[in-house]
C-alpha cells in the first residue's frame, strides 16, 4: 500500500474513534514519524496531504528539512540535547520532549529574538525508568518556571504510553488528559497547553477517544524501514 492508502484508512479510523466521543476529526492531526525511512518516502507523506513530519533524530531530520522543510510543519519528537538545539531552531516548528530547565535555557539563548518554539512539555505517566519525562506530580511547578522563558509557548501536554495492549493503555492517557485541564485552569500566558501529543501506530484509537490532538504515526504510515 502507498502512504496515501495508509493514510486514507488512518482518517477513517481517526474519525470512527471520534465518533464515540462526540469530536470533530479535523482537530486531530497526524504526525507522520519518518526517521527510519528515506526523503524520498518522506516527500510521498507530503504529496499525500500530509502537514506535520516527526523526526526523532537531529542529523537525519535536519537533512530531511534542509530538503523538504518548505513543504510542511516540522516537529521535533525525541529526546533532545541541549547542545543541538542549535541545530534545530528556525527549522522545527514544534518539539514534543521539552522536560528540564537546561533544555528550555538553551533554547532561550538560541531562538531568534522574538521568535518562539512550540512545545510539549513531556510527561512520564507510566513512571517507567527507560522513559524520559517529567513525574506528574512535579508537572505544573516546572511549568511555572518557564515563565522565565520567553522563547518557549507550552502549547500542550506529551507522554508515550507503555507498549501493551492498546485498551490497557488507555488509564495513561487518561491521566494526560486530566493533566493537561489541570494546567488549563492555571490560564498561563506562557502555557495556554490546549494539544495532547500522545498516541502512536499501536495505540493512536484509544488516545484519540481519550482527547489526543497530535498522533505520532510511524509504521502503519510510511513503513518501519524503505
Amino acid at each position: 500500500m502507498s502512504v496515501k492508502d495508509h493514510y486514507f484508512d488512518i482518517q477513517q479510523r481517526i474519525g470512527q474513534a471520534c465518533k464515540k466521543n462526540d469530536r470533530n476529526p479535523h482537530a486531530v492531526h497526524v504526525v507522520a514519524v519518518t526517521k527510519y525511512v528515506s526523503e524520498e518516502r518522506t516527500q510521498e507523506a507530503l504529496h499525500a496531504g500530509i502537514r506535520h513530519i516527526g523526526e526523532n533524530r537531529v542529523e537525519g531530520g535536519v537533512k530531511k528539512w534542509d530538503a523538504l522543510g518548505d513543504s510542511g510543519t516540522w516537529h521535533f519528537i525525541g529526546s533532545l540535547q541541549s547542545k543541538k538545539v542549535k541545530h534545530i531552531v528556525g527549522k522545527f516548528d514544534y518539539l514534543h520532549s521539552l522536560d528540564r530547565l537546561s533544555l528550555a535555557k538553551e533554547i532561550q539563548k538560541r531562538m531568534p529574538e522574538g521568535k518562539q518554539l512550540k512545545c510539549f512539555v513531556q510527561v512520564n505517566v507510566s513512571g517507567e525508568e527507560t522513559k524520559s519525562g517529567l513525574n506528574p506530580e512535579n508537572t505544573i511547578a516546572f511549568i511555572e518556571e518557564l515563565r522565565q522563558y520567553p522563547a518557549i509557548e507550552v502549547v500542550g501536554l506529551m507522554t508515550m504510553a507503555p507498549y501493551i495492549e492498546a485498551e490497557e493503555v488507555r488509564p495513561y492517557f487518561q491521566r494526560l488528559r486530566k493533566l493537561k485541564q489541570e494546567v488549563e485552569k492555571q490560564n498561563y500566558s506562557h502555557a495556554p497547553c490546549r494539544e495532547l501529543s500522545m498516541g502512536m501506530s499501536n495505540d493512536f484509537e484509544v488516545a484519540v477517544e481519550e482527547g489526543a490532538t497530535f498522533i505520532r504515526i510511524g509504521s502503519a504510515l510510511v513503513g518501519s524501514r524503505d
